[in-house]
């Protein structure tokens, strides 16, 4: 009976053994908290282990066998407590790691949402962060449905807060042209001059002065419309604006 008894706690001891670090492997490792409760737990683990044995090598009777018997009734109930301890270990770490996971998902979610992304603008390939694109594209979408007072006030926020975007020169030319539209040309005019001052590089500025002539041709001073004209035509020449510019002016004389 001792033999057997010793026997079966042997290979318990040893199948828990093995079972521990297969256990440990699955994932649990990585958070050194848990790698140190899991190691203190084998310890304890072979600590009963050698006790078992140790009483099995020097006793021999009836009395010590039923005592053994006992001692392994409470080892196995200890087993069985470390056992519930390390699975809650590797369900916390688990949880954990999926925590983290998909924390680090979300934020690399938002970072890509405010890195720059390119844009082609009046034929060039810039560089534009999202919130000014989307905030372009909600002041145009207004102006295209004909809320031109939303869309001044939309376009003009845009040009005080990305005065240096790829879109502001476009952004400050529909303003002007959401003034045109509501028959405020002397807005109209400012908006456009600012075009031509502020955006000298721009593709808009012939067209922007254009539309100052436009303007001034509303407001009955040919004079000025003839002037905004005649330097559209000699500065830019090449452009569809000066060749519209060079019928105008046939008409105004």
């Amino acid at each position: 009976m001792i033999k057997t008894s010793q026997s079966r706690l042997a290979a318990l001891a040893l199948a828990f053994a093995a079972w521990l670090p297969l256990h440990a492997s699955a994932g649990i490792l990585d958070d050194d908290e848990a790698r140190r409760a899991i190691l203190d737990l084998r310890a304890k683990v072979d600590a009963l282990s050698r006790d078992v044995n140790a009483r099995l090598d020097t006793k021999s009777d009836k009395t010590a066998t039923i005592e053994i018997l006992n001692q392994h009734e409470q080892t196995m109930q200890e087993i069985a407590r470390l056992r519930g301890q390390l699975e809650v270990l590797a369900n916390q770490i688990a949880g954990s790691q999926k925590t983290q996971k998909d924390l680090y998902t979300d934020l690399d979610a938002r970072i890509r949402k405010l890195e720059p992304r390119q844009e082609v603008v009046d034929g060039q390939t810039v560089e534009v962060k999202p919130s000014e694109k989307q905030a372009y594209d909600t002041a145009m979408d207004l102006f295209k449905t004909g809320d031109y007072k939303s869309a001044a006030n939309a376009l003009q926020d845009f040009v005080r807060r990305y005065p240096d975007s790829a879109y502001a020169a476009n952004a400050q030319y529909w303003l002007g042209n959401t003034y045109y539209a509501q028959r405020d040309y002397k807005n109209a005019i400012a908006a456009q001059e600012a075009v031509v001052s502020n955006y000298g590089n721009s593709p808009k500025v012939p067209d922007a002065m254009l539309n100052i002539a436009s303007n001034y041709i509303e407001l009955k001073d040919s004079k000025k419309a003839k002037k905004i004209l005649q330097q559209l035509v000699s500065k830019y020449p090449d452009t569809s604006a000066a060749a519209t510019a060079k019928d105008r002016l046939a008409s105004l004389k």
